[in-house]
């Protein structure tokens, strides 16, 4: 008697099994799919994928038509092909890239072309760069091509010498000259910085040339001494005064509360 009990219930329960499984299956609309024709399963998760050289549409797997001079990337994306090194994607064909005379095809990309060394790319080619005298080529192209030689000065097509006033020296660049230190540019010329007294020369390319000590301050170009009124003393500058504490400025001298 008990063991027909637990047949039942063992039946009953496989029944019930099933019945909840097909349920959730039409539920979520999982029921399984057969894989079309060149397809397998998928090797991640459930469901399938095309083989190399088909690409998915809908249900189905169709056939990838590379052109002439390409090759299958088996990419899910774009059109499943590239041209091959040398040839230039142009709509569903592959061309070959047309290098023009005194140029190279760039190897980075296999499909674009730069000139050589000495030639300006445009639009249909490579033009000669024109360098004048007392230039050399540059590797920047895309302004004049050029560069002059240190000591001389670029000026539309032509190189021009830089001529140097006394006291001065070329810069680093080459294409320009500054004055020697303790001298200042006026027009064209190094004219000497003239540095008053209790002041000291600061080598600067903008602004005044000169600061005044400590315990001095400007005044029309020439430094005099700060004086100090009683409780006060020079401040982090130098070229003037705070209060000592606990006093405090009232009418320009220091006084306590």
């Amino acid at each position: 008697m008990r063991q027909s009990y637990y047949r039942a219930l063992a039946l009953t329960m496989t029944v019930l099994l099933q019945s909840a499984s097909g349920l959730s299956s039409s539920a979520f609309g999982q029921t399984a799919r057969p894989v079309p024709e060149n397809a397998q399963a998928s090797r991640y998760g459930s469901g399938w994928e095309c083989n190399r050289g088909f690409r998915r549409r809908d249900d189905t797997c169709f056939e990838v038509q590379p052109p002439a001079n390409a090759f299958l990337t088996n990419s899910s994306f774009g059109n499943g092909w590239d041209c091959h090194y040398g040839f230039l994607e142009k709509g569903d064909q592959c061309l070959t890239v047309q290098i023009p005379t005194n140029a190279y095809l760039d190897p980075s990309s296999g499909d674009r072309w730069k000139c050589l060394r000495g030639y300006r790319q445009t639009n249909v080619g490579c033009d000669l760069i024109k360098v004048p005298e007392k230039a050399f080529l540059s590797d920047n192209t895309t302004e004049s091509g050029w560069e002059c030689e240190r000591g001389y000065r670029a000026t539309q097509q032509a190189c021009l010498k830089l001529e140097l006033p006394a006291r001065a020296y070329l810069t680093t660049g080459g294409n320009e000259w500054r004055c020697d230190r303790g001298f200042e540019k006026k027009d064209q010329a190094c004219a000497a910085v003239q540095v008053p007294e209790n002041a000291i020369f600061v080598d600067t390319s903008h602004g005044q040339k000169w600061k005044c000590d400590r315990g001095f301050e400007m005044t029309s170009n020439q430094c005099l001494q700060v004086k100090l009124p009683e409780n006060a003393h020079l401040n982090s500058a130098g070229n003037g005064w705070d209060c000592n504490r606990p006093y405090q400025l009232r009418s320009g001298a220091c006084m306590s509360d």
